[in-house]
């Protein structure tokens, strides 16, 4: 006897759709690829994936919006878990670096940037300021008395560096995300911790 196998839900057809677009342009690059390439591998028609994204760039925005939302809540929940300062900024380093390894498709969708533009562009820039305003946020808590204007600064300093380097463990996959994180507070600790001192 045959078994029938069960129908996806929207939402489970919707990430089904969004894992396969998210890996066909990390390796590809958005540019190259096209809606209907997208539709044969997920195993549906063109018009179904346009049912749900409207267009090949709403399909990248929704790809783009899912990794930033597991982007803030990997490193949020992470940074909450520390007790200290020093251990809040360090566990958001490294769920930040673990990210990286675990969706390096994701990751290399934002990457892409340079070729992006218009909303695409916006939507990776929404990305660096939620990370921004995490980080604020844990120097507000270590260093209650620093005008805020500093501390924007200094976030946005700590996330190009986190960038830079998660692009350099790219070229040197041997660095481990706890010694990219290892890193980061070399970097960033004693001058943070001699704010809050």
């Amino acid at each position: 006897m045959e078994t029938r196998r069960r129908r996806m839900t929207r939402a489970e057809r919707e990430r089904q759709m969004l894992d396969v677009a998210e890996e066909v342009f990390a390796t590809q690059g958005y540019g190259a690829v096209s809606m209907e390439e997208i539709a044969v591998r997920v195993g549906l028609s063109k018009p179904m994936l346009y049912e749900y994204f409207g267009s090949k760039e709403g399909l990248l925005l929704a790809t783009i919006a899912r990794a930033r939302r597991e982007l803030r809540e990997t490193t949020e929940r992470a940074a909450a878990e520390g007790e200290t300062a020093e251990d809040k900024l360090y566990n958001g380093y490294l769920a930040y670096f673990r990210f990286n390894e675990a969706h390096r498709r994701a990751w290399l969708v934002l990457l892409q940037e340079p070729v992006l533009s218009g909303d695409a562009a916006d939507e990776i820039e929404a990305t660096r300021r939620q990370q921004t305003d995490l980080i604020v946020a844990q120097m507000e808590w270590l260093t209650p008395d620093r005008p805020r204007r500093d501390l924007e600064a200094y976030a946005e300093i700590i996330v190009g560096a986190c960038e830079r380097l998660a692009l350099w463990r790219m070229r040197n996959p041997d660095v481990s995300p706890e010694e990219a994180a290892r890193q980061m507070m070399d970097v960033t600790w004693s001058g943070l911790s001699t704010y809050g001192g």
